[in-house]
């Protein structure tokens, strides 16, 4: 179809969606949805004939502005809270999804490169994890507690230093978006590989076993959590990067806005984490081994679901798929 034809024949459609997003004509929330669906449909089709045209541009702009009246217009009567972290964090995730799988792809390729450099270098585990580190587990190791190293100062003193901790480590991986992504990047290269060189280091004195069932009690949530908070830094970076049809200004404000609430979405978690490091792991040797893999097995299922399988379903919800 000629582009003058396809204008022809989508024009009244258009407008019409353009009335609703300002307001100015009243739709229920499925008849929203149901505009919504139909100017997808149109930007992917001019997408792939038109590519390069100002209806192309102007279809883009109509569609994230409609993805944004869609779910804020079957927001009503619902908790705010509620809202917030099942609704509008996981039709982020499903919009800004290819940076999570992204975020996931690095981390797992750095992980293994820390594995090899550890197999391959006596040193290298000394050069990550620091001497001090290094012999003192290597003393706890031989005394028969590998994970002595955890039970180390008081439960509440664990809990908030462990949680100041990783609270900035995340902090610092959103915030290096700013700096294109690529600040983001080097702490995902840093602590996926130091995570590596740690359970290489464990496995090196047969020990991997004990680390396994102690270190991921609070590893599930804390090391998700990062590889999350390095998507938002990705999101943020990208937005400065490719603005597509937004101007540069503008591109950014939206990109920040979502990481933003991406990154929030972490808190929960990442305090979590904290929590069951500086209460639980601690115990680890004295536990059960069934109770100790049911926690980490109900920790990797949970934000697993959260990041990864919610985001669909609500946006099946709100027919956005």
């Amino acid at each position: 179809m000629r582009e003058v034809a396809f204008i022809k024949q989508n024009k009244e459609k258009w407008l019409e969606f353009e009335q609703v997003i300002s307001n100015k004509e009243k739709k229920s929330p499925d008849d929203i949805a149901n505009l919504h669906i139909k100017i997808m449909n149109d930007l992917v089709y001019a997408q792939t004939y038109y590519p390069k045209s100002k209806v192309t541009q102007y279809l883009n702009k109509l569609a994230k502005s409609s993805f944004d009246k869609v779910y804020h217009a079957k927001r009503r009567n619902k908790n705010v809270f509620l809202y917030f972290f099942f609704d509008k964090v996981p039709l982020l995730c499903y919009q800004y999804r290819k940076f999570i799988y992204l975020s996931f792809i690095i981390f797992f390729c750095c992980f293994l490169i820390g594995l090899l450099s550890t197999f391959n270098d006596d040193t290298f585990a000394r050069q990550i994890l620091g001497n001090h580190y290094v012999d003192t587990t290597l003393e706890n190791i031989e005394s028969g507690d590998a994970m002595a190293i955890y039970k180390s100062g008081s439960n509440w003193g664990t809990f908030i230093g462990i949680y100041d901790n990783n609270q900035r480590v995340g902090l610092n991986m959103f915030l290096s978006g700013l700096f294109l992504g690529i600040g983001t990047g080097f702490y995902v290269v840093y602590n996926a590989i130091m995570v590596a060189v740690f359970q290489a280091f464990f496995y090196q004195h047969n020990s991997l076993f004990d680390s396994l069932k102690g270190i991921w009690i609070h590893g599930t949530y804390e090391i998700f959590s990062m590889i999350i908070e390095a998507a938002a830094g990705y999101i943020i970076g990208a937005s400065i990067l490719f603005p597509g049809a937004f101007k540069r200004l503008e591109s950014f404000k939206r990109g920040m806005k979502a990481a933003f609430y991406i990154f929030i979405s972490t808190i929960p978690f990442t305090l979590i984490a904290a929590f069951l490091e500086g209460y639980i792991t601690r115990y680890s040797n004295t536990m059960p081994t069934i109770l100790c893999f049911v926690i980490i097995g109900f920790s990797l299922c949970s934000i697993s679901y959260y990041y990864l399988v919610l985001p669909f379903k609500v946006a099946n919800k709100y027919q956005l798929r």
